[in-house]
C-alpha cells in the first residue's frame, strides 16, 4: 500500500479574511452543520421507489465501480485513498469498509477491465492487478500511464472502459476560463488499457466528471460543468453526445453552444462547434451519469439517463444536490426533470450526490462525498403498480 504524503498548508490571516469577504458563498456552500449525520427520511422519490443505506464510513466518497465478484469501489479524491465495499453475504448491502489504498493525488476514478482495477491519479493512471482477491493485502499498482498534466484545478478524473475497449480520460480545463495551447485540456483522452496510443477523443470541453456510453448505439454522453461568474443562471452544466470522434463543444469560446464567452467570444463563432444534447440546472454541478440498464426499475426508466448533481457554491440560492433524470426519444434527449431530491434543506446541504451505478439486480448506488456514504435506490413495483 502506497505511503500518504501530508502536506500542511498555512494562510496568513489578512488574506484569509479577505477571501472570505471576497467569496462569501464559499461558507454558505459547506452549510452541514445544521444537519449532522444522514438524513434519508427527508429523501424524496416518484412512488414505488424507496433509498436505504448500502454502506457508510467512506469519507469523500465519489466515483464507483464494481467488480466482477461483487465488491464495490469508491474513489476518496480529497483523502487520498481507494475504499472497498464487499457484499460477501449478498443482502445487498456492505459488509464493511477497507481501504486499499492511500496516500494517492486526487484519486477520484475507477474503473474495472477484467479483474483488474484501474485508478486515476491527477497527472496518471494506476492498476491494481485481480484486487478482489487481495482486498486484505493489496498489490502495489502498476504505473500504466503518467504522461497527464498535473494542475490541480479540474485535475481529477473519471474514467471508464468504452465499447471499443479503450480507456476514456478527461483532462479538465486547469482554470475556471481560460485559453491554452496545450489541446490536452478540456479534453476526453482514450487509450489502450496498457497505456499505449494515447489520443484525443474529444475536446472544448470545460470539465467533465461523468460520462456513459448509449447500451444501443454505443454513443458517448458525457456531462459537463458550465463555467463560474457570468450570474446565477448562465451558463448552464450541459449534457453532450460524441456520436465520432474530433469533436468541439466550445469551450473557452462559447457556453451551452449559443452563449459566446465575454473574455474569448470574440475569437471563435458558436457555429462552429457542436451543441448540447439539453440544458441543465445552473451550476448544479452535474457529474457521474448512467444509462439505466436494469430491469428493477418502471419499463420507462429503460435506456433513460440518471445525472448526480453535486450542487452549486457559485450561485445566491443553491440548486442540485440532488439526482435528475433526463429523458430520451431516439437519442434525442426530450426532457430533464428531478428524480430523487432532499439533500438539500432549505440554505443548508447535509449531502452532496457525486456517482450513480447500476447494479446487477437492477438497483442503483449514489456515491456522497458529504456524508461519506453510498445509498442504494430500489423500486416495488407492489407498492405503486401505476408506475409500471
Amino acid at each position: 500500500m502506497m505511503k500518504p504524503q501530508v502536506m500542511k498548508l498555512f494562510f496568513p490571516l489578512p488574506a484569509l479574511a479577505i477571501g472570505l469577504l471576497l467569496f462569501p458563498s464559499c461558507l454558505s456552500a459547506n452549510p452541514a452543520l445544521p444537519y449532522p449525520g444522514i438524513h434519508l427520511e427527508k429523501i424524496t422519490l416518484p412512488p414505488g421507489f424507496r433509498i436505504s443505506l448500502y454502506a457508510e464510513g467512506l469519507p469523500g466518497a465519489r466515483s464507483m465501480a464494481l467488480g466482477p465478484k461483487g465488491t464495490l469501489i469508491v474513489g476518496a479524491r480529497k483523502e487520498g485513498k481507494v475504499y472497498a465495499v464487499p457484499d460477501l453475504d449478498g443482502d445487498h448491502k456492505g459488509d464493511g469498509v477497507l481501504t486499499i489504498a492511500e496516500g494517492l493525488h486526487e484519486p477520484n476514478g475507477v474503473a474495472f477491465r477484467g479483474t483488474d482495477l484501474y485508478v486515476a491519479e491527477v497527472s496518471r493512471i494506476l492498476k491494481f492487478t485481480d484486487i478482489e482477491s487481495h482486498l486484505k493485502s493489496p498489490p502495489d499498482p502498476v504505473i500504466v500511464n503518467a504522461g497527464f498534466p498535473e494542475d490541480e484545478h479540474h485535475g481529477w478524473k473519471y474514467i471508464a472502459f468504452g465499447p471499443d475497449g479503450k480507456l476514456y480520460i478527461p483532462v479538465g480545463a486547469p482554470c475556471d476560463i481560460c485559453e491554452r495551447e496545450d489541446r490536452r485540456y478540456a479534453s476526453i483522452m482514450r487509450m489502450q488499457p496498457d497505456g499505449k496510443d494515447l489520443e484525443i477523443f474529444a475536446e472544448g470541453i470545460r470539465n467533465t466528471v461523468g460520462f456513459d456510453w448509449h447500451p444501443v448505439t454505443n454513443v458517448l454522453w458525457f456531462t459537463n460543468n458550465g463555467r463560474d461568474w457570468m450570474g446565477d443562471d448562465q451558463p448552464p452544466d450541459t449534457l453532450h453526445r460524441a456520436p465520432e470522434p474530433g469533436l468541439h463543444f466550445g469551450f473557452p469560446y462559447c457556453h451551452a453552444g449559443r452563449i459566446p464567452d465575454p473574455e474569448y467570444g470574440e475569437k471563435r463563432s458558436c457555429s462552429e462547434f457542436a451543441r448540447p444534447a439539453i440544458d441543465l440546472g445552473p451550476h448544479v454541478a452535474a457529474l457521474g451519469m448512467k444509462f439505466y440498464t436494469g430491469r428493477m426499475f418502471p419499463e420507462a426508466y429503460k435506456n433513460q439517463i440518471l445525472i448526480a448533481e453535486h450542487g452549486s457554491w457559485n450561485r445566491s440560492t443553491h440548486i442540485g444536490y440532488r439526482i435528475t433524470q433526463v429523458r430520451l426519444e431516439d437519442s434525442r434527449a426530450v426532457d430533464y426533470q428531478v428524480f430523487a431530491e432532499g439533500w438539500l434543506q432549505g440554505k443548508f446541504a447535509w449531502g452532496r450526490p457525486v456517482d450513480v451505478l447500476v447494479m446487477r439486480d437492477g438497483a442503483i448506488l449514489v456515491s456522497d462525498d458529504r456524508a461519506g456514504a453510498v445509498y442504494r435506490i430500489t423500486y416495488d413495483h407492489t407498492e405503486s403498480p401505476s408506475a409500471e
